[in-house]
């Protein structure tokens, strides 16, 4: 009888060119939070790389122009559809749309989050519940309601957006709770890669600071500290993730599973 351990699987066929691992098209992808800064760039870079995109939004006033000039840009289909993460069943029939609509999914990307207002000991609790809500909770239902998908199919891609807050404990700002959480989503992602090595990968992208409307609000005297913290002295443009997306969304990372990748502009080596 032969040991289920020393059962080696298939290795994927693969091109030879560098730039044909990177298409994307025929590709169904899924973005979280689609219409903010980070998702909404991601959109767009897997778009230019030949995917559809699902950009799902919560409370945008501009997702379907957004899902338009998207769709208009780089000849593809894109669509906006409303979903609260927090809540399982929306995300259920959320998906359930896309699959309607698209026919198939590819790659979900749990990229949705809000931050936390205070430390452990200040914040409210129902700020509290809220941030675990969306941040944890409703990235474990992106991956839920996308790995059943994945397994019933024998094949797909979970794309989790974490932080470096995940790593470290930020200062000057206090916060707690986002900081367990998208550590909570770092350890998810490595325990679900392992259960579900046999049909689907999963990754995380773990962003430093990044000017998008999220830390629109936080004073100027915070932000230099945090450039004070961060060896490259600035924060990051949105841009300069889309291609570490396109990398884990794309069969450039056919071997790559359980992976974190910090893109935080050193803030972390420190």
């Amino acid at each position: 009888m032969v040991s289920q351990k020393s059962i080696r699987w298939p290795n994927p066929t693969l091109p030879d060119s560098v730039f044909k691992m990177f298409d994307m098209h025929g590709k169904v992808v899924i973005i979280t939070g689609g219409s903010g800064g980070i998702g909404y760039q991601v959109g767009r870079g897997l778009a230019e790389a030949g995917a559809d995109i699902a950009l799902w939004y919560n409370t945008s006033t501009q997702a379907d122009s957004l899902a338009a000039t998207i769709a208009k840009d780089f000849g593809v289909r894109c669509k906006a559809y409303k979903c609260a993460v927090q809540n399982f069943d929306e995300v259920q029939a959320t998906t359930d749309a896309v699959l309607k609509d698209f026919g198939r999914l590819d790659v979900m990307i749990a990229n949705a989050g809000i931050p936390s207002k205070a430390g452990g000991l200040d914040d409210k609790l129902e700020n509290w519940h809220k941030v675990v809500d969306v941040d944890f909770s409703g990235a474990y239902y992106c991956a839920r309601v996308a790995g059943e998908i994945f397994r019933k199919q024998g094949s797909g891609n979970l794309i989790f957006t974490a932080s470096m807050s995940g790593h470290v404990a930020n200062v000057p700002q206090q916060q707690a709770c986002y900081n367990a959480c998208k550590a909570g989503v770092i350890h998810l992602a490595k325990s679900l890669a392992v259960e579900w090595a046999g049909f689907a990968r999963v990754n995380v992208v773990s962003p430093g600071y990044i000017d998008t409307p999220i830390s629109g609000d936080c004073p100027p005297e915070m932000k230099e500290e945090w450039y004070s913290l961060t060896p490259m002295r600035r924060d990051a443009d949105p841009r300069e993730l889309k291609g570490v997306y396109l990398y884990l969304a794309s069969d450039a990372s056919t071997y790559t599973t359980g992976a974190d990748i910090v893109v935080d502009g050193g803030y972390t080596c420190r």
